[in-house]
């Protein structure tokens, strides 16, 4: 797709700032490898090989009878047992002596039984998932490890996991709240400034009104009410959050409204929404893009705020706010403070960074020097 000559120039002012491309670059590595979470961090094999079959449980769901085991629930693959019928095709004596069979197979040596059929397991990079219980000695939450990278919580979930499907469900969150916002928000904007008149001030009467709401209190009574979900939050998030756009975008419009181009546009008649949102609103991006920074991080701080104070996402999801949580009740882990302070540190600068390249890209004073 061929760039318009605009926005072209927009996006050579967005290259001229080389801390938004860096940026830019480093957050797309990040989220990009946030998306496959499931194949980073996961207590399931991605690839299994079971008598010559491929299977891939991180997808599809698996009862150990299908490994040639006895029950129909979903197989553990963590188990000793389990992994020794994956990778010995199903033997019986997988129950009596595991561990000595799967170091056979390891070995290369030859287990001279009847039924064998070599099979193996191909695991993420971390064998946990967010929500895995980890064995390890000692009381939690436990010190980084080898195979703990920065340690477990205080209910022995591995550190590493919650952060990669915590920062997906953050920036998700807030890339979701923000457009919603940003919809509602510059909708309602441009018709306040647009008409003016008794239409401006019945808005404004009702937003006053609105943002006088306590909406944290309405988010707990309905959390209470309801229940919490992911969904919901995103939802009451939007309801309270869309005021944010307004003024902001009102203003502009009210500025434009009387200047020429406006004018003549409506003496060809030009409809409304075509003026709108065709000649007015671009030149009114500035501004908007200006204040998109802070409904992001408003948005990512105000989830991690919820969880921190125990009334946003139920607590078995992979939480920052959650995490941060933990680290002010187990002063005495520190691995678990620190890592929620560089996450959020670089998760927050790197956004900030990358909208202050954005806001560039659309200042008309670059753009059409």
């Amino acid at each position: 797709m061929t760039l318009s000559p605009l926005n072209q120039r927009r996006w050579r002012n967005f290259k001229r700032n080389r801390r938004a491309v860096w940026s830019l670059i480093i957050f797309s590595i990040l989220f990009g490898l946030s998306l496959f979470a499931e194949l980073i961090a996961n207590d399931k094999p991605i690839l299994v090989s079971y008598r010559g079959e491929l299977r891939m449980p991180v997808a599809s769901f698996y009862s150990e009878k299908d490994f040639g085991g006895d029950f129909p629930t979903e197989a553990g693959y963590s188990d000793p047992e389990v992994q020794c019928l994956i990778v010995t095709g199903g033997l019986v004596d997988c129950f009596d002596t595991p561990d000595a069979l799967i170091d056979a197979v390891a070995n290369g040596e030859d287990i001279a039984i009847d039924g064998f059929q070599a099979g193996w397991m191909l695991w993420p990079v971390i064998p946990y998932s967010y929500d895995t219980i980890v064995d390890v000695a000692g009381v939690a939450p436990a010190p980084p490890s080898a195979t703990n990278w920065l340690g477990t919580d205080d209910t022995k979930r591995d550190v590493v996991a919650r952060i990669i499907y915590g920062f997906r469900l953050s920036i998700v969150f807030a890339l979701i709240v923000t457009a919603g916002s940003s919809l509602i928000g510059i909708v309602a904007g441009a018709v306040q400034g647009y008409f003016g008149g008794w239409v401006d001030l019945v808005f404004q009467r009702f937003i006053e009104i609105w943002t006088g709401m306590p909406s944290l209190y309405v988010i707990i009574i309905v959390f209470a009410i309801v229940g919490r979900s992911f969904w919901l939050l995103v939802f009451l998030t939007i309801l309270f959050g869309w005021p944010a756009l307004v003024g902001v975008v009102r203003a502009e419009f009210l500025r434009a409204r009387n200047l020429e181009y406006v004018r003549a546009a409506k003496a060809l008649g030009v409809s409304n929404r075509v003026i709108m949102f065709r000649h007015m609103l671009p030149n009114a991006m500035v501004a908007t893009v200006t204040m998109l920074p802070f409904l992001i991080t408003g948005a990512i701080g105000g989830l991690a705020s919820l969880d921190f104070l125990g009334f946003g996402l139920p607590s078995s999801a992979p939480s920052l706010g959650e995490m941060t949580l933990q680290a002010k009740q187990n002063l005495q882990a520190p691995w678990l403070g620190f890592t929620a302070f560089f996450t959020f540190a670089i998760m927050l600068s790197l956004l900030v960074f990358i909208f202050e390249g954005v806001r560039d890209a659309f200042d008309p004073r670059k753009t059409f020097s």
